[in-house]
């Protein structure tokens, strides 16, 4: 005699199993994407790595716009991307690099590009001022000054790595 209660039938079987395959399909096509999106957190970030842009003798107290080749990391993809920077002498006599982008919108700023503004930098898409040291002018547009270039000095030349907010200007 067989006992009728610890017995499986045939329907609970077929759902047990059913249930089970389904449910590792279902983590089968889960986890790729789980890992896809997970993964850039887990590579941390990248060291920052400075790039030879002049020697120091070359730099004067005239802003010099230079453009530098860096590599860029996007996801998975790398490549190789052009950056600029304002490069001059302050009155201290300390070389400050800029970065040229607008902190308003983006856009590309220019050093003296008109004559009503002498010695700015200029942003023409929205009218953004900035001074020489790259200070947003008050009732223009930009409510924060151009960012710097993090920077070394080796042997007479002028790295230069990624573009930080400044901490004061």
């Amino acid at each position: 005699m067989t006992n009728k209660k610890s017995q499986v039938s045939r329907r609970q079987f077929l759902n047990y199993t059913l249930t089970g395959v389904g449910g590792f399909m279902g983590a089968a096509m889960v986890a790729p994407m789980v890992g896809f999106a997970i993964d850039p957190l887990l590579k941390g970030e990248k060291k920052t790595e400075f790039v030879y842009v002049m020697d120091v003798d070359e730099i004067t107290n005239e802003p010099q716009r230079k453009t530098f080749p860096v590599d860029q990391v996007d996801g998975w993809y790398e490549s190789k991307v052009d950056r600029s920077a304002w490069i001059f002498r302050t009155e201290e006599d300390k070389i400050l690099a800029l970065s040229p982008v607008c902190t308003h919108l983006g856009c590309v700023v220019d050093w003296n590009s008109k004559a009503e503004f002498e010695n700015e930098f200029y942003c023409p898409c929205h009218g953004g001022r900035y001074t020489k040291k790259g200070v947003n002018i008050q009732g223009t547009p930009p409510t924060e000054p151009l960012h710097v270039y993090e920077q070394k000095i080796e042997d007479g030349k002028l790295l230069l790595g990624k573009a930080v907010a400044r901490k004061e200007a």
